[in-house]
């Protein structure tokens, strides 16, 4: 009898230990009820599968181009908004309600410069003029890169807003679309850190790549560890596809881009997965937009990532060569100038597209958006147009 109770009791204390393993396990599984999505389409086509249409969303869709964009707005300042779940997740919705029915993606209205933010920067968002750090990076002596480097960031409690803005947004988006999170990559994210806003010369951060080399490096590592803990909780927060915008990328040679930004977009989508499944999470497609990084296409190609991003540089049938027989999908390219033009130019640039793409050829590898984001004075009409041609010309051909 003393031998069956310590078995009894083993069992009980394994069993025990089992439920509180999954428990915590499954904890992050468990965290958020979401509608089922009604949309899968471009999910699907992410993961490179055949798809009866080309899913569409573009970058900036959220944003200054709309009139309701400035009523919900007001006169709040910019991150204000940002740190807002509520109006961030309005401003999210805009364009899914204006375009319902047109595209098939919303990405959540925030910024990529909030992890300088939580990394201890101050960064303001100047009227007419964009983003400005009143207190740069300047050299590795200037005290305050040590400060950066040594502090612990916490960016669960930093960019919680952020979290509690896609959280609410997949609640009201009720499964018409997927929801895209993401974050600036390390490159450009230094770029800003150091150049104290946008630059045409990019003099302090070329000083640094090529005069603090190593000081650049052990900066970006802990930009790009940052970056995957903050889309790791933005998939648990309720993120459903993520984005990694290297929009500085163009910015570097050949070879600096091997030495100053692949490293650490490869690091990314090789730790994601990882940080995820440490998380009981499963994993989501990946998309890297390394704009302007035309050479780079092959190489971003073999990063670990589902989606590469082309701006309007790039040639869509050239692209596809390029990628092969490799299961990539390219995300692109119509220049975002192409909407200031006539009906007849947007319907000739998707026409474009859609024979460079080889679409009715191949009816997957392709997710249509602009080559970069929509720029302002845009009419949100033409942007209906745009959408609605993808739409036409897309169509199974009888």
């Amino acid at each position: 009898m003393a031998g069956a109770s310590l078995c009894l009791l083993s069992l009980s204390t394994a069993l025990v230990a089992w439920y509180l393993h999954n428990k915590s396990t499954n904890k992050h599984k468990m965290a958020f009820q979401f509608p089922p999505l009604k949309n899968d389409l471009l999910l699907r086509a992410a993961r490179g599968e055949t798809v009866e249409r080309p899913p569409i969303w573009v970058m900036r869709q959220a944003g200054r181009y709309l009139p309701e964009y400035h009523e919900a707005k007001g006169g709040r300042d910019f991150f204000e908004v940002c740190r807002d779940p509520e109006i961030a997740s309005t401003l999210t919705l805009q364009p899914i309600e204006r375009y319902a029915g047109l595209i098939d993606a919303a990405i959540i209205f925030s910024d990529i410069l909030v992890i300088p933010q939580a990394m201890g920067m101050t960064v303001e968002m100047v009227d007419k003029k964009g983003p400005h750090f009143p207190n740069p990076l300047r050299s590795p002596s200037d005290g305050q890169y040590a400060e950066l480097m040594e502090r612990d960031v916490d960016v669960a409690k930093e960019l919680d807003y952020v979290y509690k803005a896609i959280t609410l947004t997949r609640k009201k988006l009720d499964g018409r679309v997927p929801l895209f999170g993401f974050t600036g990559a390390p490159w450009t994210l230094l770029c800003y850190m150091v150049e104290g806003g946008g630059t045409k010369l990019f003099k302090e951060v070329k000083t640094w790549i090529y005069k603090y080399p190593e000081e650049t490096k052990a900066l970006l590592q802990k930009i790009s560890e940052l970056c995957v803990e903050y889309l790791a909780l933005q998939v648990k927060a309720g993120a459903q596809i993520v984005q990694v915008f290297d929009s500085w990328a163009g910015e570097l040679s050949p070879s600096s881009f091997k030495t100053f930004s692949q490293p650490y977009l490869t690091y990314i989508a090789k730790h994601l997965p990882l940080r995820l499944k440490e998380m009981g999470l499963e994993p989501v497609p990946m998309v890297v937009f390394p704009k302007g990084a035309w050479y780079a296409l092959d190489a971003a190609c073999d990063m670990g990532y589902n989606v590469v991003g082309l701006d309007w540089l790039h040639d869509p049938a050239e692209a596809v060569k390029v990628v092969g027989d490799r299961p990539m999908v390219l995300q692109g390219n119509a220049d975002p100038g192409v909407l200031y033009g006539s009906h007849e130019a947007i319907t000739k640039v998707v026409e474009e597209m859609v024979q460079g793409f080889d679409w009715h050829g191949r009816h997957k590898g392709w997710i249509v958006n602009l080559g970069h984001g929509i720029t302002p004075f845009v009419n949100p009409d033409d942007l209906k147009f745009f959408f609605e041609e993808i739409h036409r010309l897309t169509k199974t051909k009888a």
